[in-house]
């Protein structure tokens, strides 16, 4: 068996990446792809390697010479790459194809060495490897039939979005028997070429053959294996994070702070979502208005806080609405003056727009519980212009009830102390939604001195929205920010999303039930497992101490490498001192389920979640 390797191609779309040298001389994790490749194939005793070079060939040879690559490479030049496409360049190395079965292959790929075990141990002969189709994803799909047979390569032109989820990506790695090359693949290849020149893809060919009344090519589809396609720098930034290991990929992913449809065997357990809702008759009411929303200007800020303060029965004076609450609690630091009084460790979000003027109080115990009467006892003579709590804390999930929150407001006031109250979890709280929120006019009016921060995206489970409001008594703040605000701070979507929410919110109340027998499910599951504390929790995510020795990070990092879940290490935020905390966002019961089995064979030596009983150690 041998390999060819596509490479003469410019990589224009890497821009100054390859300026001066070709695509596959692109450094991902330190490595060249190519060196990458070389190094992979030549673990399989292959009998050559065909390279067909053509931009910056010469800088391409000397650098695969200065390689330890045992395996005997040969080169092909291309010396109309700038005129032709790859088609052409197989071309001129058909001949090879004649001579032996062949592993055919881009020199844009990045891949782990299985995806390339899985094609040369696959039985069949001519084999096309394919992925799943994914949303990211660009270039050519193909349907298969129940025997994995292609049935049709699907161009850009035919693509069709209401067929993708029978859509099969090709990963541009190939295998095709000898027999085949001869007696398909060339003879095809030549016609084709003559018949339409060198300006086409490869693939084009296949597509003709794929006609044949008899199959002869067949997809081989990939499971879990990881491969990426780097055409420009944001698959570059995709591939590096995808590609490095340990700590490295843990930090490159979390960092991230999202984006994870990118990732589509990742599970999330660190970013907090409602996992029950928006149900499918919303979804299907803003799929059905998606093309008037995206070509239509949304309406600007006093529109805006008129449709947010009637879902939430208030005063369109005391609401303004942001682009997710990050933009509110920004808006918001920017006009609170003087010292911040927090609580820690919290939602980072309010003390980093506060370095320099922060009076922190920390809870002195193992479950970072508090109470109003600790905030009190503990600012009652801290010179602070403004409180923040958190309620649910974030991470440590740690609830007043509405009683102390009223308690606290009335003793910030008499103080003439800013309260602000960031409630975007209390819906996930035990008991009515309504009685634990301060989002009441009448309380507003009582507590001018509060404000209260809710994020939509996190309570409603849409995020991608970005929406969030802030509302307070004292309407001339309110103004303050929303003058502070662009005037078309929130898009189309959040506006459309909030006209429509309040008929749904039976849905949401039975959302948020199937979301507190999921979290009680969980938190069960949580306290079986050896070396793991589990602190209460009234919040959609559960603060776990680890207490059998292993360090937070590493079991991150092993959790990310083994099974693909991204949990939140806790150890370096404030407060932690570093010690090993972990938060673990509450999904559907068959996720957490999944995470708990991951937990307890890292933590508990394999034996999975289910097997300890309640009385053991």
């Amino acid at each position: 068996m041998q390999a060819i390797i596509l490479a003469a191609g410019m990589g224009r779309r890497l821009k100054e990446l390859t300026k001066d040298s070709t695509k596959c001389m692109v450094r991902v994790g330190g490595r060249t792809l190519i060196e990458r490749a070389l190094s992979q194939l030549d673990g399989f005793g292959l009998d050559r390697i065909v390279i067909v070079a053509g931009y910056r060939g010469g800088k391409l040879k000397d650098y695969v010479r200065s390689l330890k690559i045992r395996t005997p490479i040969v080169f092909v030049d291309n010396p109309v790459y700038d005129k032709t496409n790859n088609i052409y360049s197989l071309y001129l190395a058909k001949d090879y194809l004649l001579e032996d079965d062949t592993l055919l292959l881009e020199s844009d790929l990045i891949f782990e060495e299985r995806v390339l075990r899985r094609l040369v141990e696959a039985p069949y002969p001519s084999l096309a490897l394919v992925a799943k189709y994914e949303s990211w994803m660009d270039g050519t799909v193909v349907t298969l039939d129940e025997e994995d047979h292609i049935l049709d390569f699907i161009s850009k032109k035919n693509f069709n979005y209401a067929d993708a989820d029978r859509y099969y990506k090709t990963v541009n790695i190939y295998k095709f028997g000898k027999e085949f090359s001869a007696s398909y693949y060339v003879p095809f290849l030549e016609a084709y070429c003559r018949a339409l020149g060198n300006n086409e893809y490869y693939e084009q060919v296949l597509k003709v053959i794929t006609l044949l009344e008899q199959p002869v090519i067949k997809g081989l589809r990939l499971k879990d294996e990881v491969w990426y396609e780097i055409d420009d720098e944001q698959d570059l930034d995709i591939a590096e994070s995808l590609f490095l290991s340990g700590k490295e990929q843990l930090h490159a992913i979390s960092g991230r702070y999202g984006g994870y449809w990118r990732y589509p065997g990742l599970k999330d357990f660190c970013y907090l979502v409602n996992p029950f809702y928006p149900g499918k008759k919303l979804v299907e009411e803003m799929q059905a208005s998606f093309l008037s929303l995206l070509t239509n200007y949304p309406s600007g800020m006093a529109v805006n806080s008129l449709v947010a303060a009637k879902s939430f029965g208030l005063k369109k004076e005391q609401v303004c609405v942001g682009n997710g609450a990050a933009e509110l609690i920004r808006l918001l630091m920017a006009l609170v003056k003087g010292r911040l009084g927090v609580t820690a460790p919290t939602f980072e979000e309010y003390p980093n727009r506060k370095k320099e003027e922060l009076e922190a109080f920390f809870p002195e115990n193992r479950d970072f519980s508090y109470n109003a009467e600790d905030i009190k006892n503990y600012f009652a003579h801290k010179d602070i212009e403004g409180l923040v709590l958190i309620n649910p804390d974030n991470p440590s999930g740690n609830f007043l009830p509405p009683g102390e929150v009223r308690e606290l407001a009335e003793w910030a006031g008499e103080r003439g102390i800013r309260l602000i109250l960031d409630e975007s979890f209390s819906d996930f709280a035990d008991g009515d939604m309504k009685e634990n929120s301060m989002l009441h006019r009448e309380l507003l009016e009582r507590y001018p001195g509060m404000i209260v921060i809710k994020s939509i995206s996190k309570s409603y489970g849409v995020p991608g929205l970005r929406l969030g409001i802030a509302a307070s008594g004292d309407e001339a703040l309110i103004r303050k920010m929303k003058s502070e605000a662009a005037i078309w701070n929130i898009n189309s979507f959040g506006e459309f999303y909030m006209q429509i929410a309040e008929k749904y919110a039976k849905t949401y109340e039975n959302a948020m039930e199937r979301f507190r027998e999921a979290r009680r499910e969980f938190t069960g599951l949580l306290e079986k497992i050896g070396g793991l504390r589990v602190i209460p929790s009234q919040a959609n995510y559960v603060m776990c101490e680890l207490t059998g020795g292993m360090e937070s990070e590493e079991l991150a990092v092993r959790l990310l490498e083994k099974y693909q879940i991204l949990i939140k290490d806790l150890s370096g935020k404030r407060g932690f001192k570093g010690r090993p905390y972990i938060r673990l966002a509450v999904k559907r019961p068959e996720e957490n389920r999944e995470l708990a089995e991951a937990l307890s064979r890292e933590l508990s030596g394999g034996h999975g979640a289910e097997a300890r009983t309640d009385g053991e150690a």
